[in-house]
């Protein structure tokens, strides 16, 4: 595990992951997104283009494995690793085979673990050096989402890993079905907002602006961190007992400190957790209170983003806040890393 060192993100492309299970509507979507005006300046690579079915009136020209549309945004299939293809596409813009762009969207399968998406975008360090997550959109089919969630350990891990949860087919289900796997989703991912999709039908800027662009504190960065860490976190028996022990296992949790940290105890308390309990830490994001100055951190299980200092605090709040996606760890586990390393920075100063 290697937490890193603050590093500028202003000037990367912003990548947007999006996943959901089989049959839960990322074709339709897509189907729907690239032909929009705003998605000129936008890559977006997909599994086949030919499921995709656009138009082929929309297409300029295509090489072996890029499409541009006739509104410029640049469609690029996945034919050897998402790695390779990501490279491709940086040196064809660079030389100017291909489009400008300014933002990636990158459509995963519906069997597929995000979390390994994820992290290559922050081990590789070239990618890294021209590409950042914005965040991850997952969908999930009202009709067949229960039963896949209680299924399917891909299906409840990408609802979990989830910046914004979009559920799809609402009109095809009953009004209880929705309120019920509602609950489920929130249950599992409590900081994600979950917002109805009918059809495909959403505006792109729904999708992006997630993550953080830069040092200020605009309100991505009071907000990147989902739903207000002040929100109780939902209970319901009856949907508890409904779940498999895998979905039983996944929590959303958060925690607040007053004190300030020092780098060095953040550090320590961040390896002992990944050391112990890594591949349970499915993903953590805050904003950390270093020595009285706001750092924003995010991990998923053993693999860190650079941390990202902010210029200033977003709010008048000075606390250290995090919030975690864990499998089958206590919060008082957590909260006693954080506090042990606190007490051990004390000590040694």
């Amino acid at each position: 595990m290697t937490t890193g060192s603050p590093a500028p993100i202003a000037g990367r492309f912003p990548v947007t992951l999006v996943t959901g299970f089989l049959g839960s509507g990322k074709t339709t979507l897509l189907t729907r997104l690239l032909p929009h005006p705003s998605m000129r300046n936008a890559a977006v690579v997909i599994n086949e283009i030919g499921e995709i079915g656009i138009d082929h009136d929309l297409v300029a020209f295509s090489s072996e494995n890029v499409s541009v549309l006739a509104n410029g945004c640049i469609c690029c299939t996945v034919r050897t690793d998402l790695q390779e293809t990501l490279r491709e596409l940086f040196g064809q813009r660079r030389s100017g085979v291909i489009p400008d762009f300014d933002r990636v969207i990158v459509e995963t399968t519906g069997l597929a673990d995000p979390a390994p998406v994820m992290q290559t975008l922050l081990s590789d360090t070239m990618l890294a050096a021209h590409y950042r997550l914005d965040g991850i959109i997952t969908l999930v089919d009202a009709v067949n989402g229960g039963q896949q969630l209680e299924e399917y350990p891909q299906a409840s891990k990408q609802v979990a890993l989830a910046d914004r949860i979009l559920l799809t087919k609402t009109d095809l289900a009953g009004p209880g079905q929705t309120v019920q796997l509602e609950r489920m989703l929130r249950r599992l991912n409590g900081s994600a907002p979950v917002l109805q999709v009918l059809h495909g039908q959403i505006e792109p800027e729904q999708l992006t602006g997630l993550g953080l662009d830069g040092t200020r504190p605009t309100t991505a960065a009071s907000s990147f961190l989902g739903a207000p860490l002040d929100a109780p976190e939902m209970a319901d028996d009856s949907v508890g007992k409904a779940f498999r022990p895998h979905l039983q296992n996944i929590r959303t949790l958060s925690l607040r400190f007053d004190e300030p940290f020092t780098w060095a105890a953040v550090t320590s308390a961040l390896e002992l957790l990944t050391a112990l309990r890594g591949p349970d830490l499915l993903r953590m994001k805050g904003i950390l209170n270093i020595e009285g100055a706001p750092v924003v951190v995010q991990c998923v299980q053993h693999i860190f983003h650079p941390a990202v200092p902010l210029e200033r605090w977003p709010d008048e709040n000075r606390q250290s806040r995090l919030v975690f996606i864990t499998r089958a760890i206590e919060p008082t586990a957590l909260e006693s890393a954080f506090r042990a390393a606190q007490a051990l920075a004390r000590g040694s100063g």
